[in-house]
């Protein structure tokens, strides 16, 4: 196999013009959004020193997505996606200046803080189902894996860029102007993303209100491929997330050393990087539902195993291992997501999508947590990751579409104009 072909599939970037835009606005934004993560983090613990109140800056993100997401989706399969989208820009925006402006003034309650994050975060709940159907809508049937590995890749760059962006400016500037390059960054996704075409729903809108989340899960529940994919997903976080016992290992194995620590954080991310851009032959193979049993069940594989090593080289290219296959697992999931999903439900499927992405990890480090205490981080690690593997081998006994299935569109519907 040529290099050229091993390499990530860039043909998206030179089909559509659009994709290249929205694409570039998207990577902006996302540098933005770990850059006012680390800056929210900073902040709280600056002015409360408390373990606590650090803790609910992940709840104040991550409850909006959970409560508002199906309903988003239901509003966004009803709707023109394309001006979705733009509200949703328009309002994390917002939230960003009104947290620029609080962190300028200083001595702001944090609970005033915590609440902007929060509405945020419903913004962005807002406008995630809405994204859910750009690539399918604006790609060729055929290249429509390959564009979300480009999402992918540009993404996990950005996670390991912005928090490193937003060390510096704290250093120089203070919290104040990270939140204002946050708010930048939306104005540039709201630019490159207001030449989209509309993009009503195709196929008919969905109902209003519960109706509507009662249509979406029983496509979920009913769609055999699409319900293993998630099914899928939740074995591998639930059963097997491994970063909150990393302090723990690093105290029990390596004295402590943060050095170590920073390694094992990182080291997932990098795997995910790797294989992100090595996965040409994957985008290729059109069938992704193989890619994400293979992918799931290596993760768990890989978590088990660093259960074992008493050594961190070792330790660290297991994990590599893993965050690449958490990678492909991933991509392969949204892969099936926007392909075997009609239009018409694909913004609720999404938004159930990015529901299982949010509640998933954090309910696997709560399970991680609570078995270490009971029995040390070797035994969570050793058996979350035995169980990942055996929900896994489940999944896929239990859904042979899954297992056979080649990607294939949802409709008819042709891409959107705008390549060159």
């Amino acid at each position: 196999m040529s290099l050229a072909r091993a390499l990530i599939d860039v043909r998206p970037l030179r089909t559509s013009r659009l994709f290249r835009w929205l694409l570039f606005g998207r990577t902006v934004s996302t540098l933005g959004s770990f850059m006012t993560v680390v800056t929210v983090m900073f902040q709280v613990w600056d002015s409360t020193r408390s373990p606590a109140w650090s803790g609910a800056v992940g709840l104040a993100q991550a409850l909006p997505m959970i409560g508002f997401g199906l309903f988003a989706g239901s509003w966004v399969d009803r709707a023109d996606r394309r001006r979705i989208y733009l509200l949703g820009n328009a309002g994390q925006a917002t939230c960003s200046l009104l947290l620029a402006v609080q962190g300028f003034a200083g001595q702001v309650p944090v609970a005033v803080v915590l609440a902007l994050v929060a509405v945020q975060a419903s913004f962005g709940a807002l406008g995630a189902p809405a994204a859910g159907v750009f690539v399918p809508r604006l790609l060729p049937k055929d290249q429509v894996a390959a564009g979300l590995a480009l999402n992918q890749a540009t993404g996990q760059a950005m996670m390991l860029l912005g928090p490193a962006v937003a060390g510096v400016v704290l250093g120089w500037w203070g919290v104040g102007v990270c939140y204002l390059l946050d708010a930048a960054s939306f104005g540039v996704s709201f630019a490159c993303a207001f030449g989209l075409p509309p993009l009503p729903p195709v196929g008919g809108a969905s109902r209003a209100g519960l109706g509507g989340v009662a249509d979406g899960l029983r496509f979920l529940t009913g769609h055999q491929v699409v319900r293993g994919a998630l099914l899928t997903d939740l074995a591998a976080t639930v059963l097997s997330m491994p970063a909150a016992l990393f302090p723990l290992v690093n105290t029990e194995r390596f004295a402590g050393n943060p050095r170590t620590l920073g390694l094992f954080l990182s080291a997932l991310a990098v795997g995910g990087i790797i294989a992100t851009a090595f996965s040409g032959p994957v985008t290729r193979f059109g069938r992704p539902g193989p890619v994400m049993l293979a992918a799931a069940a290596t993760w768990g594989g890989a978590l088990a195993a660093f259960g074992l090593t008493h050594r961190a080289w070792p330790g660290l290219l297991l994990l590599i291992v893993a965050g690449g296959a958490d990678a492909l697992s991933v991509l392969a999931r949204t892969t099936i997501v926007q392909t075997c999903t009609p239009d018409a439900m694909l913004g609720r499927v999404t938004a159930a999508e990015t529901v299982v992405g949010q509640a998933g990890p954090q309910l696997g480090n709560l399970r991680a947590g609570l078995v270490a205490t009971w029995a040390g981080a070797a035994t969570a690690l050793i058996s979350g990751g035995l169980l990942c593997l055996a929900a896994v081998a489940a999944v896929a006994g239990s859904t042979p579409e899954l297992r056979r299935e080649p990607v294939a569109a949802a409709n008819g519907e042709q891409p959107a104009t705008g390549s060159g």
